[in-house]
């Protein structure tokens, strides 16, 4: 694999020419046209996409209007109810809610079907498509139903990545869908564009995670495409598989890119076909020239059977590699756990090892990454008269979508897995984000899904329990199971994969699915059940502001799992007050009293009463600050917490990161960078402040009080930094942090306190 240093014009499809001195005259003698940089950046793929969905005139600022909308049960609840309180009457284009994370109604008494019943009624009333539990995971029906050349979706789910079907798909905070409910847009700058240009074949056994895993490696910790498109190019892309580049596709999210789209070719037409929507399918392909900010150059077939260590998706070895110095990466994977749980836990992975083995103690193949037909036929195959034994080793396979399960069912893939001792379950998101087949614990489990994070398979280190997930190909999971639990790549195995063709079931969504063919019905009474809670009244921007900051991280990325955790606590999503209760909790349990104390303080100001008789502890840093800035009152003061966090946002899309801070008191956060652009998006989005300050000792530290003095002139003024002081007993200390770059938008919904109040009818 190859990053280029500089931007690469691609010829023809074919044949990359880097920029440089004499790069535009090489063009010219290869195509006998002269064409500009320019020019050139305009033929790419994304940049005719984008061009067709924006609505400013400017191809520099983006106002996008996306084409569909798609969220799940743990998502849609929290949109709607804030769309419904701008003033939502109907959705004005398709906006498909599936219920595939909490669909196992397994904690919180009725809680999870009351919201999908409230999804149900919404769609009735609202005019959208409600998709019933166990019928397919969010990102499948999208495929199969939704998807179009040339076409935009925004989903509400981090993974929502249509690319592989010529879709330009983003997965943003529930925030920006309400937006785009309300006719509003979703506005960006022009992204950069990066090609990935794809020669040669998979090598047999090598799958689309093992190609996925490979190139989030290579670009993850570098930032190569962070908030850029990926574009899919090249030769190797008629190699590969639909079903594969599908599943390398979904897991671009990992690399921290905005979006992805792929050139097309009759293998996506035949599947838009195959699924009865042939109208849908649309050719793609780069202009002649086209240029891209920078070049992934990969040969397929150099890509071995990889495998993504804990803690993070790139984390990633070949299974090859890890075998060879086992002790070495086992022990460095401790190490990690160490840093990532505060030496709360001890993670002993060593202890895995089994006469020179690594022993594993679960299989998963599921969700909008494993999930896939070809990923469990292939899987099928390499099983076939073998037996997973009857030891630790367990395998558990979920198909993503019901169709996909029942061509399972008729062509018998799905009765060699069962006779092995694997389980086949339904469509279900939870093995990926904690709510299902957590590993006992310490134990190991390998899963063709999106994430390894901590405690992202469910485990909670703090009642002392500690797992750990490593992500790896379908077919290297069942070489494992087939050897009874010992790690094997796909490629030692011998295998006739029998590629058995895909027959798509329309009836199976036709018997089931509600659709209101876009027809809203407003005598329709939406169901509500008692976890069902509107959002709490947020204030405005004050003139001065003063934080506290009650959590201090310091470790390289953080994820929003660890600002907000997954899996049972997803049963919350629909209750703010009650959610909030988790923030943190897995890394900073003293957070949510820490905010709720100094929270007491802003509600003793919107109550006109002394801040400091509901905070005692305030008084002094008051006195302070009413010495030196005279024209700070009760009136123009809003207090509340904020936290720093070195780079937060990594991973999923889920606004509650921020909205639980806000639901607590929370004004602010305080970073290096933030990981995504959803993720600040979603703090604008609540009416925080996305702070930034420049590497170094920080001048504040976990408990201190910073005052942020004229805070509401410097949004409206657009000034480009923030003037904030520390405020330690009767010292005070100045320095800078800034906002960085805002639309005038994004600063409006910062003064009016958040996107409800920006929007309020």
């Amino acid at each position: 694999m190859k990053l280029y240093e500089n931007g690469v014009y691609l010829i023809n499809g074919t044949e990359l020419v880097e920029d440089g001195k004499n790069a535009v005259e090489a063009v010219k003698s290869k195509t006998g046209n002269s064409v500009t940089k320019e020019d050139a950046a305009k033929n790419t793929i994304a940049y005719g996409i984008l061009s067709a969905h924006n609505t400013s005139g400017n191809m520099e600022k983006l106002q996008i209007k996306f084409d569909k909308l798609t969220s799940h049960d743990i998502t849609f609840v929290g949109i709607i109810q804030t769309a419904r309180a701008s003033g939502l009457e109907k959705f004005p284009i398709p906006y498909v809610l599936t219920n595939c994370h909490n669909s196992l109604c397994a904690v919180g008494g009725t809680i999870n079907e009351d919201d999908h019943m409230f999804g149900l009624t919404c769609a009735k009333k609202y005019g959208g498509v409600y998709v019933p539990p166990h019928q397919a995971v969010i990102h499948q029906f999208a495929r199969e139903m939704l998807s179009g050349g040339g076409k935009m979706i925004l989903g509400s789910d981090s993974h929502t990545r249509y690319g592989a079907l010529g879709t330009m798909a983003m997965g943003e905070g529930g925030p920006e869908l309400v937006k785009q409910l309300l006719n509003q847009t979703y506005d960006i700058n022009m992204p950069g564009v990066v090609g990935v240009y794809l020669t040669g074949t998979p090598v047999k056994g090598v799958g689309p995670q093992d190609i996925a895993l490979a190139i989030i490696g290579e670009v993850f910790g570098n930032g190569y495409v962070k908030n850029k498109v990926m574009e899919f190019v090249g030769p190797g892309v008629s190699n590969l598989s639909v079903d594969t580049r599908i599943g390398v596709d979904v897991m671009t999210t990992e690399t921290t890119c905005l979006s992805s789209i792929w050139r097309t070719d009759d293998l996506v037409k035949e599947f838009y076909e195959v699924h009865g929507r042939g109208e849908d399918y649309r050719e793609l392909n780069p202009g002649d020239v086209a240029y891209y900010d920078g070049m992934i150059e990969i040969d397929l077939s150099a890509v071995r059977p990889m495998i993504a260590m804990p803690f993070h998706p790139s984390n990633t070895y070949t299974i090859e590699e890890l075998n060879a110095n086992l002790l070495d990466i086992l022990d460095d994977c401790e190490k990690r756990a160490q840093v990532s749980f505060d030496g709360a836990v001890d993670l002993d992975l060593k202890s895995k090892v089994r006469n020179g083995k690594l022993y594993v103690d679960q299989g998963i193949i599921a969700g909008c990454a494993g999930g896939g037909f070809e990923n469990i036929c292939d899987a099928a195959d390499i099983l076939r008269g073998s037996s997973i034994g009857p030891d630790e080793f367990t395998l558990s396979v979920y198909p993503a979508s019901m169709p996909i399960y029942m061509e399972l069912v008729k062509n018998g893939a799905a009765a060699a897995l069962m006779e092995t001792g694997a389980v086949m379950k339904t469509a279900f998101c939870g093995p990926c984000f904690g709510a299902g087949d957590t590993p006992a614990n310490n134990a190991f489990s390998i899963r063709h899904s999106t994430r390894n994070f901590p405690n992202r398979e469910g485990s909670k280190v703090q009642n002392g329990q500690v797992a750990s997930v490593a992500l790896m190909d379908a077919r290297s999971i069942a070489a494992t199971a087939a050897n009874k639990g010992y790690l094997t790549a796909a490629t030692d195995v011998d295998v006739n994969f029998t590629k058995p063709k895909y027959f798509f079931d329309k009836n199976i969504y036709a018997n089931r699915v509600f659709d209101s063919k876009g027809k809203a019905d407003p005598s329709v009474e939406i169901q509500f059940g008692p976890n069902i809670k509107d959002w709490p009244k947020m204030s405005p921007l004050p003139e001065h502001m003063l934080l506290q900051v009650v959590a201090e991280i310091h470790d390289p990325v953080t994820t929003t799992d660890e600002l907000i955790p997954s899996g049972e606590t997803s049963s919350y999503r629909s209750n703010p007050l009650g959610l909030a209760e988790f923030a943190l909790s897995r890394k900073d349990p003293s957070y949510v009293g820490k905010a709720k104390e100094i929270q007491k303080a802003q509600k003793a100001i919107e109550e006109d009463t002394c801040p400091c008789e509901a905070v005692p502890a305030l008084r002094e840093v008051m006195d302070t600050i009413h010495a030196n800035f005279e024209d700070v009152k009760r009136a123009n003061l809003g207090i509340g917490s904020t936290i720093f966090a070195v780079k937060p946002g990594d991973g999923s899309a889920r606004e509650q990161a921020a909205s639980c801070q806000k639901v607590l008191g929370g004004w602010a956060n305080i970073a290096h960078e933030y990981a995504t652009k959803r993720y600040r998006s979603n703090l604008i989005n609540w009416g925080m402040l996305p702070l930034l300050i420049e590497e170094g000792e920080l001048p504040f530290s976990n408990g201190d009080y910073i005052f942020l003095p004229d805070i509401k002139k410097a949004v409206e003024e657009k000034s480009s930094e923030v003037r904030a002081v520390l405020v330690k007993g009767d010292s005070l200390k100045e320095f800078k942090m800034t906002l960085g770059e805002m639309t005038d938008d994004e600063r409006s919904i910062i003064l009016k306190g958040c996107l409800i109040n920006y929007n309020r009818v």
